[in-house]
């Protein structure tokens, strides 16, 4: 059984894999606070919903953009389900072709996001991560760029903080334009902004790709902004841990021996934020 983690810097989506079916997902907020063991539980806590044992975990591979959390997500694996993880993109190759200009500086999430895509949707692609992220797949396959925008989550979240009368509000599209109370006016400026923005950055995207790439949405908010956009062709929600069920298919000799007992080594993090055993 497969583990895949996709560690966000809201949320760590994690997702259970029986071969190439998705037996369930999960999310929690991501939170450098947290303890392995609080972290260890909360993830036997979600095997034992579903009635599997964590010793049934043969494999874990993670995509991360959050540095801060791995030391203790990668030792709750480690002492609740004996598995080292595989990091994506460090220990075990993405499989896709990244023209950006500094390579490294590409969320992982990302790259993982595109490999999934063209494997289902083909290519060329614009992928929407309604969080945060546009990101653009040439005819070829390969990863060209993209743009970086504030998602819905963290525009609202910016006006109930920097904004002393302004009240956090739920996230919805109101009706009329015209707002009629504070609440409305936030919620139909945050929502018709947002949608705007997707028009905009969309469409001259296509025009740089030469205006045939397929539009696919994934994050948490796909399906609420594909009802607003219509440039959106598709919405999956499962692209990114789907990704690593690819990156873990496409790379076993990565996950071979990974298996762990109660003796096994500690993790550290080194002052570059990169890992290593200490055994």
């Amino acid at each position: 059984m497969l583990l895949a983690i996709d560690v966000g810097n809201t949320n760590m989506v994690f997702g259970l894999y029986d071969g190439d079916k998705l037996r369930g997902s999960f999310r929690i907020s991501t939170n450098s606070e947290r303890t392995s063991d609080e972290l260890g539980m909360l993830i036997a806590q979600y095997y034992h919903f579903h009635e599997i044992s964590c010793a049934e975990t043969t494999a874990v591979v993670i995509a991360s953009v959050v540095p801060p959390v791995m030391y203790t997500l990668i030792n709750a694996i480690r002492k609740y389900l004996y598995v080292q993880p595989v990091i994506a993109g460090r220990d075990a190759d993405i499989g896709i072709e990244n023209c950006y200009a500094n390579p490294r500086e590409v969320g992982a999430d990302r790259l993982v996001n595109a490999v999934s895509a063209v494997r289902k949707y083909g290519k060329p692609l614009i992928i929407v991560d309604i969080g945060t992220t546009f990101d653009a797949i040439d005819e070829n396959g390969a990863y060209q760029g993209g743009a970086i925008f504030p998602g819905l989550k963290v525009a609202m979240e910016a006006l109930f903080l920097k904004a002393s009368k302004l009240p956090r509000v739920d996230i919805e599209r109101p009706e009329n334009a015209i707002g009629k109370t504070t609440v409305q006016s936030m919620q139909s400026g945050a929502v018709r902004g947002y949608v705007g923005a997707l028009t905009g950055i969309i469409t001259d995207i296509q025009k740089e790709l030469g205006g045939k790439a397929r539009v696919v949405a994934t994050g948490g908010m796909g399906r609420m902004m594909a009802e607003y956009c219509d440039l959106i062709d598709d919405v999956d929600p499962n692209l990114t841990l789907e990704g690593l069920r690819l990156i873990y298919e496409n790379n076993r000799e990565a996950f071979e021996n990974r298996k762990l007992d109660m003796t096994s080594s500690v993790i550290e993090v080194t002052e570059e934020g990169t890992w290593q055993e200490n055994k």
